[in-house]
């Protein structure tokens, strides 16, 4: 019986230490050995969204207060809109659409910026003189999912966030993260588009989706080690019991049999 409990002990231990596998490291750029060369990037102005939240400043170089003094004194708002309104934030609604103070309702959604600003200038030409329109996102946001090591909704007060800055304000890959194929998920239009990118080569600099646009959600994946780890320990455990169980008969065997 002892020689028996010691064979199954031996078999426990060799099964749960051999099917350790070495994993290969995935480096960010591994192809990457030359700091100085020039690498084409990607970069794409935001567009707007529903649900998108826009500060809208409006400012004329006239100073005559009679006619421009809603744009020039109250920076976008005037009065009682003005008090309801005191960062100039103006939110999409779900027709694409935001009103404004004489100028009414506009479509935006689908445009950039620049766009929307031009859109704004040339409603107000008429009555005001060199209109200058600032816009910005209140709101930009992106949602980070999967093997990070703090996965959540991240609000950042930039427009230009790549994918590389976004995963390190979520405290980067796990060691369980495949950085050869992060996915990011993206809605323009009412068509959701699905891009992979390959962090460990060059070649992401060149990709539409390495620069992040709002509400973007980055899916980072677990490699095949985690899967295969996963059922390693899952394998020793049971492996445990089973040697638990044997030993707990072993001992009794031999305090009813002396």
């Amino acid at each position: 019986m002892r020689n028996s409990l010691l064979l199954v002990l031996f078999c426990g231990l060799f099964i749960t230490s051999c099917r350790t596998e070495q994993r290969a490291i995935q480096n960010y750029v591994e192809d990457l050995q030359d700091t100085t060369m020039r690498i084409s990037r990607y970069m794409a102005e935001p567009v707007i969204q529903k649900n998108d939240l826009l500060n809208i400043r409006i400012r004329s170089a006239s100073l005559d207060e009679t006619v421009d003094q809603l744009y020039n004194l109250q920076t976008g708002n005037a009065g009682a809109a003005q008090a309801n309104n005191p960062l100039n934030a103006y939110l999409v609604d779900q027709r694409g659409e935001i009103e404004m103070p004489r100028i009414g309702v506009l479509k935006v959604e689908g445009l950039t910026k620049s766009q929307l600003a031009d859109r704004i200038k040339e409603k107000l030409k008429a009555e005001l003189a060199d209109p200058m329109v600032n816009i910005r996102f209140q709101n930009f946001r992106v949602s980070i999912m999967g093997e990070v090591s703090a996965p959540g909704v991240q609000t950042v007060p930039v427009e230009n966030l790549t994918i590389l800055e976004a995963l390190a304000m979520a405290g980067d890959i796990t060691q369980f993260g495949n950085k050869t194929a992060v996915k990011v998920l993206r809605e323009n239009d009412g068509q959701r588009r699905l891009g992979v990118i390959d962090l460990t080569s060059a070649k992401m600099f060149e990709s539409p989706y390495y620069q992040l646009q709002q509400n973007d959600i980055l899916l980072v994946q677990a490699t095949r080690y985690k899967a295969r780890n996963a059922e390693q320990q899952r394998i020793a455990q049971q492996v445990g019991f089973v040697l638990t169980i044997v030993t707990s008969i072993a001992v009794v065997y031999n305090i009813f049999t002396r």
